[in-house]
């Protein structure tokens, strides 16, 4: 009988060590909110399933996908103010300086840097600064995804408008550019170039992009459009203002149309993100689109620059809900494998954050990303501000005016006025 206790109470103790033991080895699950539709979305998906596969009994992502814009931000601030938000999410560079005053930002530290094997070496200098507030990053950039120039060769070749290796003739001058729009033209070709120039908030990125190309910024300090920014805004807008009144650029189109232009074989140049390249190559292989490239946008003032944002993932500042070690240690590695197998990202058309995929074989040979990887060398993002990012107050007022300029019905020295007067007045 004495026996028989101590073998129970051995085995007990061998049962509850196994109970220990499978708790400290227990999987954890990482919940996870994105914004991502359409081609990124079923990307995203991919790279979710991956992941869980390979860690299959260790970490799992629990993935929700939520509204684009203004009610996933929303949701996100509000849910951390309560500690519900998720353990991490996917989160717009250019929110970040907002995000980080709301306290609703976790910052990644030195120490989870290390974890993660990543450091500020692996990224653009633009890039990093761009998840950086006061000295501390509150993000990992996963890519950049900035406007290109989309091409239609066949129409492009048969007027003698491809260089030797096969891109647009005049990308490194206005006058160069122009003579390509004007060319084009000539042929017969009713609008050159298709510019979303019905929605003010998404020629931004051209606008800016132009701003930026004469060393001009949209704020200084606190101010905006502070001492020659107003007329370097207002030369950028005289340009595209000019390409409409000269029927070079397409007028009041929105976004789908613009596409649809292009991809018609309408207008044989557009302007737009690069997360159109998998509708390019969707369209290229089902037989419906002609030979087609993109490059980084012309170089129409001083110097080589592009308006960019990215995606990255953030960790919220969840309220009275502190993550234990071990949920740390997963999400860090979601994180970690998520850049270090971005490469399959890039399909969507952006460029990975991480340098060492950007700098790998398999991406150099890929097209048309490798045709445009350039631009990371001459990014500008947002500027660092609480009223900017995606669906900002900026984007509101400026969109108000740009609209109306862009399509030959307010002067832009008129509507450089009031946008630096409205936007001052936000402050």
């Amino acid at each position: 009988m004495e026996m028989r206790k101590i073998l129970g109470i051995a085995m007990g103790a061998m049962i509850a060590a196994g109970a220990v033991s499978n708790a400290a080895h227990a999987e954890e699950t990482v919940i996870w909110w994105d914004f991502l539709s359409g081609g990124d979305g079923v990307r995203m998906k991919q790279l979710i399933s991956d992941f869980n596969e390979q860690h299959a009994g260790e970490i799992t992502i629990d993935a929700t996908t939520l509204e684009w814009g203004t009610p996933f931000y929303s949701k996100v601030r509000t849910s951390a103010a309560i500690g519900e938000a998720p353990d991490m999410m996917t989160y717009h560079a250019s929110r970040i300086p907002l995000a980080v005053s709301q306290g609703i930002l976790s910052e990644i530290t030195p120490d989870d840097w290390q974890a993660m094997g990543l450091s500020q070496d692996d990224y653009a200098p633009a890039t990093w600064d761009a998840v950086t507030i006061d000295d501390k990053q509150y993000a990992v950039p996963f890519d950049t995804h900035p406007i290109v120039l989309y091409y239609n060769k066949d129409v492009l070749a048969a007027n003698d408008l491809l260089t030797e290796d096969g891109k647009p003739k005049g990308l490194d001058s206005r006058e160069g550019f122009e003579a390509t729009l004007k060319g084009l033209k000539d042929a017969g070709v009713d609008y050159p170039l298709a510019s979303t120039t019905a929605d003010g908030t998404f020629m931004f990125r051209t606008i800016y992009s132009f701003m930026a190309q004469q060393d001009g910024e949209l704020m200084t300090g606190d101010e905006f459009l502070a001492g020659d920014n107003a007329e370097k805004l207002q030369n950028s807008l005289e340009v595209l203002a000019g390409w409409t009144n000269d029927g070079l650029q397409t007028t009041y189109t929105d976004y789908p149309a613009a596409v649809a232009l292009f991809t018609s074989g309408k207008s044989p140049l557009l302007i737009n993100g690069v997360w159109e390249v998998p509708t390019m190559i969707d369209l290229k292989d089902q037989g419906k689109l002609f030979e087609w490239g993109a490059v980084e946008i012309p170089v129409i003032f001083d110097h080589p620059a592009t308006y960019a944002d990215s995606h990255t993932f953030a960790i919220p500042a969840n309220a009275g809900k502190e993550m234990t070690p071990e949920k740390h240690a997963a999400v860090l590695e979601v994180i970690s494998w998520m850049a270090k197998n971005s490469l399959f990202w890039a399909t969507a058309g952006h460029i990975p954050a991480y340098g060492p995929v950007t700098q790998s074989d398999e991406f150099k040979q890929m097209e048309p990303n490798a045709a445009y990887a350039s631009v990371t060398d001459n990014l500008v993002f947002d500027p660092k501000s609480t009223l900017a990012g995606v669906a900002g107050p900026i984007y509101d007022v400026m969109s108000t005016y740009f609209v109306p300029t862009l399509n030959g019905e307010m002067e832009p020295a008129e509507a450089v006025e009031e946008i630096k007067y409205e936007l001052n007045d936000l402050q």
